[in-house]
């Protein structure tokens, strides 16, 4: 077994985290480059390391989780969303439900939420926001960004879901009540039932064929009967039907 694999069986037993779910290739050299900027020659040096000091764990698990995020991201889909997939929702639905799976900083719910409110009042929208990390699950439950993240939120939005505080801006809190943030793992976690619609863009690219075959199962079983699955522009299905679903628009997959 090399030095790289007991590391991981490490890591799976101090945090639960199964790296071999993940591309190596990538993430080895993430990790390696990681690991010697902090001076450690082996990763069972760096392993004792991370296992004494709460620093260089969470700085570890900051680098294994990517987060990378911003409000409307890609907008041309959120258009889609907004103009074509949420409005079938609200002709049957007098409230819906809605998973924002892998979360990281809070702007895809939000983002979500600002939608929905366009179409249901708060109380009718129930959406619940996972991400594995817990330290940016705690900064998306303050709601706080900056300037770069809300460039492409249009100004009516803006002046209406967000409080400008010097540099920054601070989420509506009248829009948090429509959210619940938990920790999850999509890898280990129990799913929820019955999502009318689930988000989950620009992280199963960085899951192993076999992982990402798994998931794609799981989220088609927690799904409705007539929910939909939204996913990143860099994750096309390309045998939808294997997962029970089929293809509604560009990145758009509803459940057959």
């Amino acid at each position: 077994m090399t030095d790289y694999q007991t590391f991981i069986g490490q890591i799976y037993k101090k945090t639960g985290l199964d790296l071999s779910l993940y591309k190596e290739v990538q993430m080895k050299r993430r990790l390696t480059s990681l690991r010697n900027k902090r001076g450690y020659q082996s990763f069972s040096s760096y392993f004792q390391a991370i296992n004494k000091d709460q620093q260089l764990l969470q700085e570890f698990l900051d680098k294994v989780t990517i987060n990378v995020s911003e409000f409307y991201r890609n907008p041309a889909r959120w258009r889609v969303l907004e103009s074509k997939i949420v409005p079938t929702f609200k002709k049957t639905k007098k409230k819906i439900k809605i998973w924002s799976a892998a979360c990281s900083t809070g702007e895809e719910p939000y983002t979500l939420a600002i939608i929905a409110n366009q179409f249901w009042n708060l109380s009718d929208i129930d959406i619940l926001a996972t991400d594995i990390d817990p330290n940016v699950l705690a900064r998306a439950k303050q709601g706080i960004y900056n300037e770069r993240a809300l460039q492409e939120v249009p100004a009516d939005i803006k002046k209406k879901y967000f409080h400008q505080e010097g540099g920054t801006f601070k989420v509506d809190d009248k829009l948090k009540q429509a959210i619940t943030f938990k920790e999850h793992n999509l890898l280990a976690d129990p799913y929820p039932a019955q999502v009318d619609l689930i988000v989950c863009r620009n992280v199963l690219i960085y899951f192993t064929e076999e992982a990402k075959n798994s998931i794609y199962h799981k989220f088609s079983d927690a799904l409705a009967n007539d929910g939909i699955f939204f996913v990143g522009s860099t994750e096309q299905i390309f045998s939808p039907d294997k997962y029970g679903f089929k293809v509604l628009d560009t990145f758009f997959y509803g459940k057959k």
